[in-house]
């Protein structure tokens, strides 16, 4: 700051963690350590200047702050629009998100003899042909210190596990996957045991063997909270995240406009109990509020970080988010959810004479102009109200703006889906929401 430097900050981050991957009943590769580093930022005539060091003495970390601010001091010759932050009120506070089974105090060993007998299960299936998983587990520490005197640390004990089977029979080939997670600690296997983790699988794959196409075209669909949460995240979410909102995405001058049905409301929450994204400070120590994206159909906030909040004259959000030390933070979603209706789920089935239920998504992307398509790994026929025949290689694609303006039906039930966000860094998210049921959505597979 006697330099002339508007702001600065480091954060100190040290991981501990476990990770282990397992192909076709053969470990692949297995691991424990220790990653530790800070990332140090400096603001100056309105460029920003970064840098890591795995040194955590005082050498190491006034190292690491001259080179940040060297890379500002040069790169402010040739800033076209200078950066600023909202400064914020001093701060200290710590914080531990207690786990109900410390990841640390289990071995190993355990932990991959709980990921063979899923194996084993799943291999059960006679028309399973590969199974794929990937675990990780570990301890997140963070410190976090800036030249507005804020000073917050936090820690958070993550779970993840990944599941891939893929299975043929006649000439039909299937894939099926399950992604699971938890922010208490060593908890996933006690919350979905290995053999509802494995029929889970299992019967999606015997499902898509024996299901039919679906009919190409437009049709009504109910979507369950799995799928809901990818749409919500993948199709809407990004175009709300302030970076990619002011880099012109499909919502960019929608404020305060209605861009949804009034059964639409849509939130990016940091506080839900249990999510992947719920933490109480951002990596620029800001304290994590809720994004009120979108309100009974009318659109109201982004998701943002300090400079955008500075650039929009708001407050931040506390989504500013980092994979690592290695990387200066990003706008990154956290849970980012469709909030519950009033209808039950007999009422969303009740008048489709014909239909899809959607169940279970296999991967999705989207554009800013808010064109999306989406993958259905398990999917069924709605035949007058009730749910019928499993179809297979489905897909749903249109226009975001447009297909929410299409909800006509939000049921009163809620869950919650753990998975990882990339964005050039992966970041562990939550998203999800009630069963929803859309008037017409694009429906794309072989003809009738």
């Amino acid at each position: 700051m006697k330099l002339g430097a508007g702001f600065a900050d480091i954060r100190v981050q040290d991981d501990s963690y476990t990770s282990i991957s397992l192909r076709d009943g053969v470990v692949e590769s297995m691991s424990s350590g220790r990653d530790h580093g800070a990332a140090v930022r400096v603001l100056y005539g309105g460029a920003w200047g970064f840098s890591y060091t795995s040194r955590l003495d005082s050498e190491g970390l006034r190292s690491a702050l001259k080179r940040a601010f060297s890379a500002a001091r040069a790169a402010s010759s040739y800033i076209r629009r200078p950066a600023r932050v909202v400064l914020l009120d001093p701060i200290r506070d710590v914080v531990e998100w207690k786990p109900k089974v410390n990841p640390l105090d289990i071995d190993p060993s355990s932990k991959l003899s709980v990921l063979k007998e899923v194996h084993s299960l799943i291999s059960s299936e006679k028309t399973v042909k590969t199974v794929s998983i990937k675990y990780m587990d570990g301890v997140e520490h963070k410190i976090y210190a800036s030249t507005d005197e804020r000073l917050v640390e936090e820690s958070r004990y993550i779970s993840w596990a990944y599941f891939w089977v893929t299975g043929q029979e006649s000439g039909v080939a299937a894939s099926a996957r399950e992604e699971l997670g938890s922010i208490e600690g060593y908890t996933i296997f006690e919350r979905w045991s290995p053999e509802e983790i494995s029929s889970r699988l299992r019967n999606r794959i015997r499902n898509q063997l024996k299901a039919k196409t679906p009919r190409g075209g437009a049709y009504p669909a109910v979507m369950a909270p799995n799928v809901v949460g990818v749409f919500v995240h993948e199709a809407f979410g990004h175009l709300a995240e302030a970076d990619l909102t002011m880099a012109g995405s499909a919502v960019r001058d929608k404020f305060n406009q209605k861009i949804a049905s009034e059964k639409v409301s849509i939130v990016d929450d940091p506080s839900l109990p249990g999510g992947f994204g719920t933490y109480k400070y951002d990596d620029e120590g800001v304290k994590a509020v809720p994004a009120r994206l979108i309100d009974k159909g009318y659109m109201k906030d982004i998701m943002l970080d300090r400079e955008f909040a500075a650039m929009l004259g708001r407050m931040p959000t506390g989504n500013a988010r980092a994979e690592s030390y290695r990387v200066p933070p990003l706008i990154r979603m956290r849970n980012t959810v469709m909030m519950p209706g009033d209808m039950s789920l007999d009422e969303l089935f009740r008048d489709i004479k014909y239909g899809y239920y959607l169940v279970s998504f296999r991967g999705g992307q989207a554009n800013l102009d808010g064109t999306f398509q989406v993958g259905i790994q398990e999917a069924y026929e709605i035949v007058n109200g009730e749910v019928g025949e499993p179809v297979r290689n489905m897909s749903i694609s249109g226009n975001t703006l447009e297909t929410l303006a299409k909800v006509d039906g939000v049921a009163k039930d809620f869950a919650l889906e753990y998975g990882r966000c990339g964005k050039g860094q992966t970041a562990y998210v939550s998203d999800g929401g009630p069963h929803v049921r859309v008037r017409e959505i694009i429906i794309g597979g072989a003809g009738s």
